[in-house]
């Protein structure tokens, strides 16, 4: 399984009045994660949607593990759990400096027409990123 790995500080702005990470932020980080592992694979979110493709998500899921705080670095662990004709699940571990695991989730995604957002399989629009997902994939369907 591939795993991409991206580092992010944690700014006073994502946190609350005790120092301690918004919730909300967690989704912010992800994003970060999938876009990492994106262009890790030599892939860009922005070609797709120059291509007249999005990707919205149709499910996402946090757990709150241990709280994170202002001045601690996380590390945005991502990877694909699974990917079918038309869905994509992105997996998610956000941890401390010592490992110890802050949050997990996981993201459903489609690709959509940005003309209509009629669904549209990655394989038709781009095949090399939809065989890189299967092989990479957690689960296989």
């Amino acid at each position: 399984m591939y795993i991409s790995e991206k580092e992010v500080e944690i700014r006073y702005a994502e946190t609350d009045q005790m120092g301690v990470v918004y919730h909300a932020n967690y989704l912010v980080w992800m994003e970060i994660g999938r876009t990492n592992l994106i262009e890790s694979l030599g892939f860009t979110y922005a070609g797709l949607e120059a291509d007249g493709y999005l990707s919205p998500v149709t499910d996402i899921r946090v757990q709150y593990k241990a709280a994170m705080k202002y001045g601690q670095k996380a590390t945005v662990r991502t990877w694909i759990e699974s990917h079918g004709k038309l869905r994509t699940t992105y997996g998610y571990e956000i941890i401390h400096e010592d490992g110890k695991i802050a949050a997990t989730g996981t993201s459903e995604h489609v690709v959509v027409k940005k003309e209509n957002f009629r669904p549209v399989s990655l394989k038709k629009i781009a095949p090399e990123w939809d065989a890189k997902y299967a092989e990479i994939q957690r689960v296989t369907n």
